[in-house]
């Protein structure tokens, strides 16, 4: 069984690798879709045992959160949040600070990959108008929305996978990785200013009109403060005795019978494919885990929660994000960081993960998001000139991230 479940694993894992590049024909839900049926095909689980395998409180909270966050999108929530806040840009320097610090704080509350569709387009057209070129811009976008995103559980899918499986409080997920995201987000502001010194050598003054965008006013009347509801009840589910995920779904059925948009529009508009990448990766992680393979690892090598802990988990996350990308790699660690029962190493890797994503286009979904919404728009963003500053960006923070969780130890 062993060997059956390895080779599956592994084939599922080599196809995630090869659907991240170019011309590849199949995408990474076929790769690992295709690794769970095997596992039940060839004997390693039992139909019933694979769906037991399956972490339902993420799918949930997953689930719940795409709904609330795609009835904001059609009421227009997102766009109007950044036209108004763009509009206080005056010039370059500012509307760069603004990109970066609107784009990071939305991503924290709002799941990253929503936020970037919908601000790309913004940012290009308040960069045409003003004559400036946009790919400062949506670079820093990019690297903030992933460096925001790490400050809380709904701020990425691994986030909510690591959330739910360390039992750590939205709270105290938040105040012990909020410094490495503000800070990081302003390393970022510096490193683009310094990669792209001609566009803010001086300070030109620009033209941030909000552009043509719709909003349901009617309909954001019921989803916003919903959706402000749901992240104050997070804060406080602990006394509540309600669940992350259940409070998710509470508000996802508030904001469909409350909304104005159609329920199966929104229903419509749900990623389904994510939601099933997540559960069949969970089978074949899970089909691995059977075997007894991840134990004899950490029989020969344990997570400890020290420095040399939190080193290995940024490294790690480091080169392993690049090959298959943060969500593959993060289901992969959890089994393995379950045994630790330090909740330093759970946001050390929550904090690594994200932030590893900003190495290459390739290290998370929001990079590629943004660079095909880009390409659409006529602006290209190649690999290596977002290789300059991802690469940079990607160190600074994460010896950011490693000072600071260390620092912390004591009190987590």
């Amino acid at each position: 069984m062993i060997v059956t479940a390895s080779v599956i694993f592994l084939i599922t894992y080599i196809g995630i690798i090869f659907t991240r590049l170019p011309g590849v024909n199949i995408d990474r839900p076929s790769a690992s879709f295709f690794g769970a049926v095997a596992m039940i095909v060839f004997g390693v689980f039992t139909f019933d045992e694979a769906i037991r395998a399956i972490d339902f409180n993420t799918i949930t909270l997953l689930i719940g959160m795409m709904i609330i966050i795609t009835v904001l999108e059609l009421d227009g929530f997102f766009a109007f949040i950044a036209n108004k806040t763009i509009t206080l840009a005056k010039n370059e320097r500012r509307l760069l600070f603004i990109v970066i610090y609107t784009t990071g704080i939305s991503s924290a509350f709002l799941v990253n990959d929503a936020v970037v569709l919908l601000y790309t387009p913004i940012v290009i057209s308040i960069c045409r108008d003003s004559k400036i070129n946009p790919i400062p811009y949506l670079i820093a976008e990019i690297l903030a929305s992933n460096t925001g995103s790490a400050m809380t559980i709904t701020g990425n899918p691994q986030n909510m996978l690591i959330g739910i499986n360390s039992g750590i409080t939205y709270s105290k997920f938040l105040l012990h990785l909020m410094p490495v995201s503000i800070i990081g987000m302003l390393i970022i502001y510096f490193v683009v200013r310094f990669l792209y010194p001609v566009n803010f050598k001086r300070i030109n003054p620009i033209d941030p009109r909000p552009g043509s965008y719709e909003y349901n006013y009617l309909s954001m009347k019921f989803s916003a403060p919903i959706f402000i509801l749901v992240i104050i009840l997070f804060f406080i589910n602990g006394r509540l005795g309600l669940s992350i995920p259940v409070i998710s779904l509470i508000g996802a059925s508030l904001i469909l019978i409350l909304g104005k948009i159609k329920p199966s529009e929104v229903i419509k508009n749900i990623d389904w494919v994510l939601i099933l990448f997540f559960a069949t990766l969970f089978i074949v992680v899970g089909g691995i885990e059977k075997t007894g393979l991840i134990q004899h690892i950490l029989n020969a090598y344990t997570i400890g929660p020290d420095l040399h802990g939190i080193g290995v988990i940024h490294i790690t996350s480091l080169i392993l994000s690049q090959i298959v990308s943060n969500v593959p790699y993060t289901i992969l660690m959890i089994p393995i960081l379950k045994s630790s029962g330090s909740d330093i190493i759970w946001l050390s890797l929550a904090s690594a993960s994200t932030i590893a994503g900003n190495a290459t286009i390739f290290g998370a979904m929001a990079n590629i998001i943004v660079i095909e919404s880009a390409k659409k728009h006529g602006v290209s963003i190649t690999f290596f000139e977002f290789l300059k500053a991802g690469l940079i960006v990607t160190a600074l923070t994460l010896f950011l991230s490693v000072f600071l969780l260390y620092v912390q130890m004591p009190i987590v």
